[in-house]
C-alpha cells in the first residue's frame, strides 16, 4: 500500500479539520443570527415606535402558522409538532391573559407551555420521522387534545365550579412555580435539547447536519431564553414575544433549508446533486474544466458483496471527491458517476488535482462493514490497519476531463466532452485520467 509524505498527510488532515469545522459552523449561523436579532430587539424595545411594538404580539402567530402550514406541505412531522405545539401554547397564553383571574390563568398556561412544548418535541424526536400524514396521526391528535383540555381545566381554577380551587395550591409547588421557567420545564428543556443535538449530529465527517434537526435544537434554545426572560406580570409582548418570534423564524427557515437540501443534495453521499450541477453550469465563465468520475466495476461490487457494500463504495468516493483541491466542487451525477467542476481553471491546471485524488482512492484500504464494526469513522480507521487483506476492498475510479475550447464552447458541450474522455479512460484499462 502506497504512503504519502508526512507534509502531505498533515495537509490532508488540516483540510479535513477545516472542512469539518465549516460543516459544523455553517448550519448554526442563521439560528444564532436570529437569536441575536431577538436580543437586540429586546434591548431596543423601549425605543421602538408604537407601530412596530405589535410585531412581538402578532408576529409569532403569523410565523408559527406559516411554519405549521409549510410543515404539512413538505410532510415534516417533527417540524409540524414543534410549530403547532408552540402556536397552540402561545395562543393559549394570549387567551389566558384576557381572562387574567388574579394572574393565575396566565401563570398556569405559562408553566404548561414551558413543560409541554419541550415534552412534545422530545416525544417527536424519540420516534423516526414518519411525516405528517401517516396512519397513526390520531395519536398525536389525542395527545394534543388531552393537553389542551387539561391546561384549560387547570387555568380555569377559581373561575369555574367544575375545576374548583385546588389547582391554585398546586401551582405553588417548587417544581412548577413560575415565572420564570419552572424547574420541571428546565429539566424538560435540557433533556429535549440533548436529544435534539444528538439527532442533529453529522452522520458523516463531511456531511453537514440536517438543517431541520439543527433548527429544532436552536428553536428550543430561543424558547428557553424567552421563558427565562418572563417576569411578573406575565405578558406575550416584550422579551417573550421577541424570542417566540425568533423560535418560529428559526423553524421556518430550517424548513426552507431542508427543502433545498432534499432538492439539491444527494442523501446517500451528502454531495450536491444533479439539479445543483445543472444550475451551476449556467453561471460558469469562459474558462472552466469538467471531470466525469466513474467507479470501476461498480456492478461487480453490488453483485458480489451486496448493495450495502456498494453504498459504502459510493460514500468513500464521495468523501474523497469532497476534499479535492484546486477549487473543484464535486457533484453526484447519477448511479456510480460523479462530476467535478473547476471554475476558472484550465485542464492542465485541473489534471494534477484529479490525479492526486485518483491515487488517494486507489490506495485507500476499505474494510467490509460487519455487524460488529464500529459506526464511528475514527474507531473504524484505527481498525483498518489490523484487518487482514482478504477482508478489505480495493476501489478505483476512471476519470475523463475536458475544458472549454473552440469545439466545446458551452458548459453542456464541455460536460459531454468529459464524458467521452471518461469512455476513453475505461477503454484504456480503467483507473486512469484521460482528457
Amino acid at each position: 500500500m502506497a504512503t504519502f509524505p508526512e507534509d502531505r498527510r498533515n495537509t490532508l488532515n488540516s483540510s479535513l479539520i477545516r472542512a469539518t469545522l465549516s460543516h459544523l459552523i455553517r448550519p448554526i449561523r442563521v439560528p444564532a443570527g436570529l437569536i441575536l436579532i431577538a436580543a437586540i430587539a429586546v434591548m431596543a424595545g423601549p425605543v421602538l415606535p408604537p407601530s412596530l411594538s405589535g410585531l412581538t404580539v402578532v408576529g409569532p402567530y403569523v410565523v408559527l402558522f406559516v411554519g405549521a402550514a409549510i410543515s404539512i406541505w413538505f410532510n415534516r412531522g417533527r417540524a409540524f409538532i414543534a410549530s403547532a405545539s408552540l402556536l397552540l401554547a402561545y395562543a393559549g397564553l394570549d387567551y389566558a391573559l384576557g381572562i387574567n383571574v388574579g394572574n393565575f390563568a396566565p401563570r398556569a398556561v405559562f408553566s404548561a407551555l414551558a413543560i409541554l412544548v419541550p415534552f412534545n418535541i422530545l416525544v417527536a424526536l424519540a420516534y423516526p420521522e414518519h411525516g405528517v400524514s401517516h396512519h397513526r396521526n390520531y395519536r398525536w391528535l389525542m395527545l394534543v387534545s388531552a393537553e389542551v383540555l387539561c391546561v384549560g381545566w387547570i387555568a380555569s381554577a377559581g373561575n369555574s365550579s367544575l375545576s374548583g380551587t385546588s389547582w391554585r395550591d398546586m401551582m405553588e409547588h417548587w417544581l412548577i412555580t413560575s415565572p420564570p421557567t419552572p424547574l420541571a420545564g428546565r429539566v424538560m428543556f435540557l433533556v429535549a435539547f440533548i436529544v435534539a443535538v444528538w439527532r442533529a449530529r453529522p452522520r458523516h465527517t463531511l456531511t453537514p447536519p440536517r438543517p431541520l434537526d439543527v433548527g429544532i435544537a436552536a428553536m428550543l434554545v430561543a424558547l428557553f431564553i424567552g421563558c427565562e426572560g418572563m417576569s411578573t406580570p406575565i405578558s406575550t409582548s416584550g422579551p417573550f414575544g421577541s424570542y417566540i418570534l425568533a423560535a418560529g423564524g428559526i423553524l421556518l427557515i430550517a424548513l426552507l433549508q431542508e427543502s433545498y437540501r432534499l432538492a439539491y443534495h444527494d442523501e446517500l453521499t451528502g454531495l450536491p446533486g444533479r439539479r445543483a450541477l445543472d444550475e451551476r453550469l449556467q453561471g460558469l465563465g469562459p474558462v472552466c474544466s469538467f471531470a466525469m468520475v466513474d467507479v470501476d466495476h461498480f456492478k461487480q461490487f453490488n453483485d458480489t458483496h451486496g448493495h450495502n457494500t456498494g453504498d459504502q463504495v459510493l460514500k468513500l468516493v464521495a468523501a474523497r471527491l469532497a476534499e479535492i483541491s484546486g477549487g473543484g466542487t464535486a457533484y453526484r451525477y447519477g448511479g456510480e458517476e460523479f462530476a467535478v467542476v473547476f471554475p476558472d481553471c484550465r485542464v492542465e491546471e485541473a489534471l494534477p488535482h484529479l490525479e492526486d485524488m485518483r491515487g488517494q482512492i486507489e490506495h485507500y484500504k476499505m474494510a467490509l462493514r460487519s455487524e460488529d464494526r464500529p459506526r464511528d469513522p475514527r474507531k473504524g480507521s484505527k481498525l483498518r490497519a489490523s484487518i487482514s487483506p482478504d477482508k478489505t476492498l480495493s476501489v478505483t475510479v476512471s476519470i475523463g476531463v475536458a475544458g472549454r475550447d473552440d469545439v466545446a464552447t458551452t458548459p453542456a458541450s464541455v460536460l459531454r466532452a468529459a464524458d467521452e474522455a471518461l469512455y476513453r479512460a475505461k477503454e484504456a484499462g480503467r483507473n486512469r485520467v484521460c482528457r
